[in-house]
């Protein structure tokens, strides 16, 4: 295809354009294998000031993907696969980036037992819990106490890493070029790009941190506590509390359409 035949006239666009990030403002179960945390519902404490920081990280997440020029080198097709499946922890890197902070509280919302104690006392039949939202369709669905942990260890490993500007763009870069995607043509692009960002990554490393060498695993490991993070959470906690039911598909659609 026409991405994969300009493959190498952009082998090195992506390296200077990722760099130049470097230039933007920042805008399971619990421990003792209780499964406690996984029935415990947790909201925001301040949710207007958090999503309205969310919101402000997408918005910068999309212009920066918007400004690669191999990106846009791809079909509008691909680009809508890419980023919809990558939003949520491009949207986690940058809420590390720019340390945005959680504080949470639980929920007041009744367990199964209240429910069906308060149900039988009523005389009356218990509801069944909301189930979990499915992908672009979320439904009611308050995020549990482990997921919320999940995204404030990802935080916490970010910050405790002291990552770098460069280095989230190096990062960001390799989430997005993921051509492991059903549904891509330009697979052999995509890779290509998502190798090239590693290697930035791995240079960078070598350069700025000679007596750390295993930072670079390190921050693949960072990688990898991404994977395990639901992007329905993700739209739960930061847009429903302001937005309501929302569809991240529809919305990043209009979203990357839009100039930014």
């Amino acid at each position: 295809c026409r991405c994969c035949a300009e493959g190498r006239r952009h082998s090195s666009i992506l390296y200077s354009i990722l760099r130049s990030q470097e230039r933007e403002a920042p805008a399971g179960q619990s421990p003792h294998g209780c499964p406690c945390g996984s029935r415990r519902r947790v909201a925001l404490r301040s949710p207007q000031v958090v999503c309205k920081a969310a919101s402000a990280v997408l918005v910068k997440t999309l212009r920066f993907v918007q400004n690669v020029p191999c990106f846009q080198e791809l079909p509008l097709e691909e680009q809508l696969l890419l980023v919809r499946s990558c939003w949520a922890p491009l949207l986690l890197l940058g809420l590390a980036q720019d340390r945005v902070h959680l504080e949470t509280v639980e929920s007041a919302e009744p367990s199964m037992l209240q429910r069906i104690l308060t149900a039988r006392q009523q005389g009356e039949q218990p509801s069944p819990p909301a189930p979990a939202p499915g992908r672009g369709h979320p439904g009611p669905h308050l995020p549990s106490a482990t997921e919320i942990q999940a995204i404030k260890g990802f935080l916490a490993k970010c910050w405790s890493l002291d990552i770098s500007t460069k280095e989230y763009a190096y990062l960001k870069g390799t989430v997005l070029f993921n051509p492991d995607l059903p549904g891509l043509q330009c697979t052999q692009y995509i890779e290509g790009l998502q190798r090239e960002a590693q290697q930035a990554l791995d240079e960078h490393v070598r350069l700025i941190h000679r007596g750390d060498e295993a930072r670079f695993a390190k921050l693949n490991v960072v990688l990898s506590l991404l994977r395990s993070i639901n992007a329905n959470v993700i739209a739960e906690l930061f847009f429903r509390p302001i937005i309501g039911a929302v569809n991240m598909d529809d919305m990043l659609l209009e979203m990357l359409c839009a100039k930014l």
